[in-house]
């Protein structure tokens, strides 16, 4: 696990040409059918030969959550297990990495009423006095949430009013959610600017492959709106801002790179929390072989031939 751009992908399929493994995704956009270039998602090829778990199961204007992710990801462990490989998640949805670790709690499901209320009074008053709002009611929850993260906000605000009890108090382990053992490993970078560097390259490499054109195919589709859950998605959102006439190109470009960095700024954030059994820098020209060793030795604790 790893913020955007640090090259997870690309390492998990070179560790997948050494070892029997099976790949599952821990992307929450990569869920999504037809979000392909802008996600850095394998190519048709790349997945025929190195299938991924967890990839194009949704439709761009179907929801996705951790707890959907906590439900597909034992099934997906379970037949990889079965199949004599072994289950090698891979993605930058550090959420979904610790639910599934260690547990989800049995928060309330999505209100469709009451998250519509928020959003008209989003767009009257802003989030941020939303999160003000937030800060009042439950302000553990609210320090950990940026005052634009308007997800987070709408779920942190809905939790409250569904239970009367604030967010915080309410996650953390479940007694219901299957655990495993694993080997965790965070890929990390060395020094803050060679990511900034890598997501810009990343960013204009998108673009010139046509990212552009991949938002205005997806907009086209008849049940894909402007503000469905795959276009909440850091650069898809920002595009359709442009296609919608809101901002220029040059703008919407900026905008997407400044939020990506700030997606790798939160990521890296989350993932110094983690207890990571292992952690490799991105530039390290060793890597490859770093991982394939520990994998190999905790493969015998993890009831996996080695």
């Amino acid at each position: 696990m790893g913020p955007t751009a640090t090259g997870k992908t690309d390492l998990a399929l070179e560790l997948a040409g050494r070892l029997p493994l099976g790949l599952i995704s821990v992307d929450s956009a990569m869920v999504y059918r037809h979000l392909d270039i802008g996600t850095g998602k394998p190519s048709p090829d790349t997945l025929a030969q190195y299938p991924h778990r967890l990839i194009d199961i949704r439709d761009p204007w179907e929801q996705y959550s951790a707890g959907d992710f906590v439900t597909d990801a034992p099934h997906a462990i379970s037949e990889i297990s079965a199949a004599g490989r072994v289950p090698f998640l891979v993605g930058g949805t550090l959420l979904y990495f610790r639910s599934l670790t260690q547990g989800l709690s049995d928060l309330p499901a999505a209100d469709a009423a009451l998250r519509s209320e928020l959003d008209a009074r989003a767009a009257r008053e802003g989030w941020p006095a939303l999160h003000a709002e937030l800060a009042a009611l439950d302000p553990v929850a609210a320090a950990r949430i940026g005052v634009t993260d308007r997800q987070r906000i709408q779920r942190a605000l809905e939790v409250r009013r569904l239970t009367g009890r604030p967010i915080s108090a309410q996650q953390g382990r479940s007694p219901a959610a299957e655990r495993g053992v694993f080997l965790k490993v965070g890929l990390v970078p060395r020094d803050r600017k060679l990511l900034a560097e890598r997501i810009d390259r990343r960013l204009r490499g998108m673009l010139e492959r046509g990212f552009a054109g991949e938002v205005e195919r997806l907009l086209a589709m008849p049940r894909v709106s402007a503000d469905c859950p795959a276009l909440r998605a850091v650069g898809y959102r920002q595009i359709a801002e442009f296609l919608g006439g809101r901002c220029s190109r040059a703008d919407a470009e900026l905008r997407a790179l400044a939020a990506t960095r700030q997606l790798a700024k939160r990521q890296l954030t989350w993932l110094r929390r983690e207890d990571c059994d292992l952690w490799l820098d991105m530039e390290s020209g060793s890597l490859l072989g770093d991982l394939e060793r520990a994998v190999r030795a905790a493969l015998p604790r993890m009831q996996y031939p080695s």
